[in-house]
């Protein structure tokens, strides 16, 4: 039996590439789109049908199409976003769009080539993913794939279509085959960009349409590619097979992701709650590191650096030279080991540290404390859900007793999710008695009711704050708060992520997957796919994007980035580092918080008391 870790996590965010052309699409069997996509000069292939109808991209989008000139504003953004190959911007801009116009089938046919993109990208620059594939034998690799296809009929969410499986694994490598990073690692210039442009269009023809009923079929066919690709562009075969790999993951939904043997160590730490690094969280895009927030005791916050500063150089690196992601990812390192960092701080130019790499505590309850001594109003932040929520929870809860707690305001705006046991947990601390959440998979094994027990709940009044970015093990708490009327849910709509997702290890080799093994309900049987927790009152939308927290990856996704991504736990690298794709918004924050405990003032009292 593999190693099975239940995740409940926004996801490890994937992506997209280029200059914009005219991708045909047309609409296919149970809403599913071919799309050919022009990528510098050439056709990318995704979907069921090649039955084409020509739909110019750059076209002038009708009145009916555009929901409001706000649409038109933020679509051309994110294509700007690409051409500047931004990709994690891109990708959260259009999943916003994507929740906002769900009509507006362009948004989704971008973000889907942007995660593609992402995915390949993050790979490229992951050392122990190029590490991987230089160790790996061609038929190790072949091994590796059947069994991820053998998971994948066990344990996904959905029944497995082979055909289909193949064709997103063709997708991956066209997409790698445009981007520089995986040409210049595996082909370099030796070989005529003509041949490298044929071989990429001609792929489809070597898999769609042949028989593929089994895990040997299938590992035929990509064997096959294998060998072409060798033999016609010098490319390692053991590249190709886990471009197919992560393409028969990654494009099952957003959710589900191959994890490098970076990433994999890098969620299991996650989920313990301690990670090897520097103790920072960073915002990372293009050619800009920002720290935006430093671990207390960490080995960052001892060596001096703050909030704010702007990472120019790490290792003897300079970060403009090779990008923020590929100099995120130097930050990690064995225990111990130090790294050189020059740094720019606000009014006081650049600075130099070296620090020593360690284990360090990632706190769930990043703030606790009592927040209006008049009325006795608590809150409580919970800034992911893991192993140690559950004690850090009941730890906060005894302090702010002590304190003279009457109320209390538990805050996961940003929160992508993490363990859905966690989340349970928490939410068991709150509840007397009737169910938590309901999970329901496909082969039955992950059918479960979660139920509330009396044995330590509290009795306090209680006030969830949400907002877009709190998802999954999020809203299975706010959800059973709301359903259960136990509390006031207060903020924006949630994200909608409605899917658990588990992390297996491969028996064959390092890294692993994160699946999609089953889809969750609230106590009333809502399905918060796309939809959301609706909070009891609203609050405004803040002026710019919230902060995407992405939870030392990707992942994430979150995918989980931070994934969250993701993750998560979504997250763009696995150092110590927590990756945020947008700069935080300190002003936002405390003026929803303020009206949260104005609201908890003359709303809280009101609350019954459920047993």
């Amino acid at each position: 039996m593999p190693r099975l870790n239940v995740l409940v996590d926004s996801g490890l965010l994937g992506a997209a590439k280029a200059p914009f052309s005219s991708p045909p699409f047309a609409p296919c069997q149970r809403g599913t789109w071919f799309m050919l996509r022009k990528l510098l000069g050439c056709s990318v292939a995704l979907g069921l049908s090649l039955y084409i109808a020509t739909f110019p991209f750059n076209r002038t989008m009708s009145a009916a199409e555009l929901s409001s000139e706000r649409f038109a504003e933020q679509f051309e953004k994110g294509k700007q976003l690409e051409r500047d190959h931004r990709w994690q911007e891109a990708i959260q801009l259009y999943e916003k769009l994507s929740r906002k116009f769900p009509q507006q089938q362009d948004v989704e046919q971008r973000l889907q080539i942007v995660r593609i993109h992402f995915d390949v990208t993050r790979r490229c620059s992951d050392k122990t993913f190029i590490d991987t594939i230089s160790r790996s034998s061609p038929n190790a690799a072949l091994d590796v794939l059947g069994e991820v296809l053998t998971k994948l009929q066990v344990y996904y969410v959905e029944a497995i279509d082979f055909p289909r499986l193949l064709r997103n694994g063709t997708a991956f490598l066209e997409v790698a085959l445009t981007e520089e990073e995986f040409l210049r690692r595996y082909i370099g210039p030796r070989v005529d960009p003509s041949v490298v442009e044929s071989f990429r269009t001609n792929i489809h023809k070597q898999v769609l349409g042949r028989p593929a009923d089994s895990v040997g079929d299938v590992r035929t066919l990509v064997s096959n590619v294998a060998a072409q690709a060798r033999d016609q562009l010098g490319i390692p075969p053991t590249a190709v097979v886990y471009e197919y790999i992560s393409g028969f993951v990654g494009l099952l939904d957003p959710y589900s992701a191959y994890l490098t043997a970076g990433e994999y160590q890098e969620i299991m730490s996650q989920i313990e709650g301690n990670l090897i690094g520097l103790g920072v969280e960073l915002w990372a895009e293009g050619n800009e590191l920002r720290i935006v927030e430093v671990f207390p005791g960490g080995p960052a916050a001892d060596a001096g650096l703050t909030k704010g500063d702007r990472l120019l150089e790490i290792g003897g690196l300079r970060v403009a030279e090779i990008g923020a992601k590929r100099a995120a990812d130097l930050l990690r390192g064995p225990e111990n080991s130090t790294v050189k960092l020059i740094y720019d701080r606000l009014a006081r130019g650049q600075l130099e540290s070296e620090v020593r790499r360690r284990r360090v505590d990632v706190p769930s309850v990043s703030s606790a404390s009592i927040v209006d001594p008049a009325n006795g109003i608590g809150y409580l932040r919970i800034s992911n859900f893991q192993k140690t929520t559950s004690r850090e929870v009941d730890d906060a809860l005894r302090l702010l007793y002590s304190q003279g707690l009457k109320s209390l305001i538990i805050d996961l705006r940003r929160n992508p999710g993490g363990l859905l046991d966690s989340a349970v947990e928490i939410a068991d601390r709150f509840l007397f008695t009737g169910t938590i959440v309901k999970t329901r998979g496909r082969n039955g094994q992950e059918n479960h009711n979660y139920t509330a027990n009396v044995p330590g709940t509290w009795e306090v009044p209680l006030m969830v704050m949400i907002d877009e970015d709190s998802a999954s093990a999020s809203e299975i708490f706010a959800g059973a708060i709301r359903d259960q009327k136990r509390g006031l849910i207060v903020g924006r709509t949630s994200y909608g992520k409605g899917s658990v997702q588990g992390v297996f290890h491969n028996e064959l080799a390092e890294g692993g997957m994160r699946l999609t093994v089953s889809k969750f309900f609230s106590p009333a049987g809502y399905a918060l796919s796309a939809r959301g927790i609706i909070p009891h009152i609203s609050f405004a939308e803040p002026s710019q994007p919230p902060v995407d927290r992405m939870v030392g990856k990707i992942p994430v996704s979150t995918g989980s980035t931070r994934s969250a991504a993701g993750d998560g736990f979504r997250s763009d690298t696995t150092s110590n580092a927590v990756v945020a794709t947008n700069p935080p918004q300190v002003d936002q924050d405390a003026i929803d918080l303020q009206r949260a405990i104005e609201i908890a003032r003359t709303e809280l009292p009101k609350v019954v008391r459920l047993r």
